[in-house]
């Protein structure tokens, strides 16, 4: 057993991170980093699991396994899994499974979103404390956090730009309860001025809109890290007018969250950040 930065007891325990593919992922290094910062022995991996595998994965583990955190294709399964938060019940995707029981009981299973949470910190950290106006590039399940952050931050009124606007249907439902007013646009269309454009498409699907995305707003969110830099990041970096956030600066801001849910300790978002560049600096 090892003492936590406040003197509590904490026994090791492991994490890990799914998804597929999975491979690619930081979070091993942040979360590793954040264990070290905070005196922990605790463990945690990488497991390659689709939605199909993950009720079986969960229920396969032990009683020394504290969390996971969940990326795609489980953001919409990880929701069964457990007892959702307010976030996670009105998005309909969660990121974070919290055991406070045998990770085989559901009752005692906390569903959690730390991508919501996150994102609107990294926003924050930008000085964009209010904002009335939005662009959001693409309409999955990172496109939905998009739209629960920016609400957190005042927005209004969010410009959805979709290949297939039928799709953003369920966008349109989340903005009603959240007060948005959502409005689509087709890929090619006309991309309006707004306060903060947050892109959630992959770097290839980029180069077409890069140019109108990156002059649209003064903060531009891309969710890509790697391939870095992206169409869209090599655009405001030649626009020279907007502040750039990428894939990592959500990565490190929803893991000091997830950290938080796991540990109950309180980690700085550079430990996590300067842990993820050089995990990416590693791997390049």
């Amino acid at each position: 057993m090892v003492q936590g930065q406040r003197g509590e007891v904490l026994t090791p325990r492991q994490c890990a991170v799914l998804g597929s593919p999975i491979e690619h992922s930081l979070s091993p290094a942040i979360h590793r980093a954040a264990y070290d910062y905070l005196g922990l022995r605790w463990s945690y991996g990488r497991h390659e699991v689709v939605a199909s595998e993950l009720p079986g994965f969960v229920a396969g583990l032990d009683d020394s396994w504290r969390g996971l955190s969940c990326t795609m294709p489980l953001k919409h399964a990880v929701v069964r899994l457990g007892q959702p938060d307010e976030i996670v019940a009105a998005l309909g995707v969660g990121n974070t499974l919290v055991f406070d029981g045998h990770p085989s009981d559901r009752s005692r299973t906390r569903v959690c979103n730390t991508d919501v949470t996150g994102l609107e910190a990294a926003l924050r950290s930008t000085d964009a404390v209010s904002a009335y106006s939005a662009l959001i590039v693409g309409n999955g399940a990172t496109a939905r956090s998009a739209l629960a952050a920016v609400a957190r931050l005042g927005v209004t009124h969010v410009t959805v730009l979709a290949r297939d606007p039928e799709k953003t249907k369920v966008l349109t439902e989340l903005g009603e309860r959240l007060g948005i007013a959502v409005e689509h646009e087709s890929l090619g269309g006309t991309i309006p001025s707004v306060d903060i454009a947050l892109s959630t498409v992959p770097a290839d699907a980029q180069p077409d809109l890069a140019d109108a995305v990156a002059s649209s707003a003064s903060v531009v969110f891309d969710a890509v890290y790697d391939p870095w830099p992206t169409p869209l990041a090599s655009a405001v970096a030649d626009a020279h007018r907007a502040v750039l956030l990428n894939g990592l600066d959500l990565l490190a801001w929803q893991a000091v969250f997830q950290v938080e849910l796991f540990t109950g300790e309180t980690v700085p978002v550079n430990v996590l950040l300067e842990a993820a560049h050089e995990a990416r600096a590693r791997r390049a």
